[in-house]
């Protein structure tokens, strides 16, 4: 009776704040620009939200995945979010297999959702192309689940970066055309737009993404590289002819480099230029490597601490999964209720 009281004490206290949702992929290796776009900003939104942060492995089998590096990557991540600083006090953090109705909520959102629309997705179009031996119906039904995810938790605010800003807006769609059929059910959720947020680019190629699934390794820096891979990464980073440390448009790769080194070294783009004003690649580089092996090191070390702790990470999954599944399966009722099933005795 106790710990009831207190679960519905920290519920009031969570329908007070806002609903945020997030989630990453347990697949590739997990990059400082994941953490810089992603988890960074988490630390300060799971003191004002009411934050789910979710491992997505539903998600991350549309792509052929090694069974047993796919179960590692999980715990790996989870390890790495609790290093960075994501409090399962603070925050439900749970892995999205564990919560079926994951599942069962997109299965019914399908219901709703346009072959056309489907189709019509930049990333299901780009995910094709990179995998063309492999197109199958999860990569086509990736945005319904991912509403799926978002719309169980009657969620008010999703983080979202520029390639998942069509997902979310078929997600508003999928909302609100469930609501006009059947009566308001879902939040419509918003996008939530970080203040002081940063897109980290790859190292060889300024016009993309920094992306944990490149083929080369130079192009970008992994959460759980050594001090000597970091450095010989950023020595080998692309730069252009002028060696002015300058932030500009007609200067993208130096510009992203500055954007890592303002992330991690705490200062302002503005701030770092001042710093390296007059100085050349040459000192400017291996600085930034100091600036990225100063934050990674003590988190990699506590990642290691807490992957040595399988009972505790045990424990953190199945709290935050039955936190996570009491929500869920309160709309999923209510879903179904909606749609007219007969509910179980």
């Amino acid at each position: 009776m106790a710990e009831k009281t207190v679960l519905n004490q920290t519920e009031e206290k969570q329908e007070k704040k806002k609903v945020l949702f997030s989630g990453i992929q347990p697949s590739g290796k997990i990059t400082i620009g994941n953490y810089v776009g992603a988890i960074k900003n988490w630390l300060t939104l799971q003191e004002d939200y009411d934050s789910i942060f979710c491992i997505v492995d539903l998600h991350a089998i549309t792509v052929a995945q090694e069974p047993s590096e796919l179960r590692a990557n999980t715990w790996n991540l989870l390890a790495l979010y609790l290093a960075c600083g994501l409090n399962p006090e603070k925050s439900t953090i749970f892995v999205q297999s564990h919560v079926p109705c994951h599942a069962e909520l997109a299965w019914a959102l399908n219901t709703v959702t346009y072959v056309g629309e489907l189709n019509r997705m930049t990333q299901f179009k780009d995910k094709c192309a990179r995998h063309a031996d492999n197109i199958n119906m999860g990569l086509m039904d990736y945005p319904v689940l991912m509403a799926s995810d978002i719309l169980l938790y009657q969620t008010d605010l999703v983080p979202v970066g520029a390639d998942q800003k069509q997902h979310l807006e078929l997600s508003r769609d999928i909302a609100q055309r469930f609501n006009s059929r059947y009566g308001t059910t879902f939040v419509v959720p918003e996008p939530y737009i970080a203040k002081h947020g940063s897109r980290i680019m790859s190292l060889q190629d300024a016009g993309a993404k920094m992306s944990k699934s490149d083929e080369n390794e130079n192009a970008f820096i992994s959460m759980t590289d050594t001090p000597d891979e970091i450095r010989r990464k950023f020595k080998r980073a692309v730069t252009d002819s002028d060696t002015r440390v300058r932030f500009g448009d007609d200067k993208p790769e130096i510009s992203n480099l500055l954007t890592i080194y303002s992330a991690f070294a705490g200062c302002t783009v503005q701030e770092a230029e001042k710093e390296f004003e007059g100085a050349g690649y040459g000192v400017f580089k291996p600085r930034i490597a100091d600036a990225v092996i100063a934050v990674l090191e003590p988190i990699q070390k506590e990642q290691k601490r807490l992957l040595a702790d399988k009972a505790y990470l045990n424990t953190v999954l199945a709290e935050g999964a039955e936190k996570a599944y009491y929500r869920a399966r309160r709309t999923l009722t209510k879903v179904y209720k909606k749609l007219g099933f007969v509910p179980r005795a």
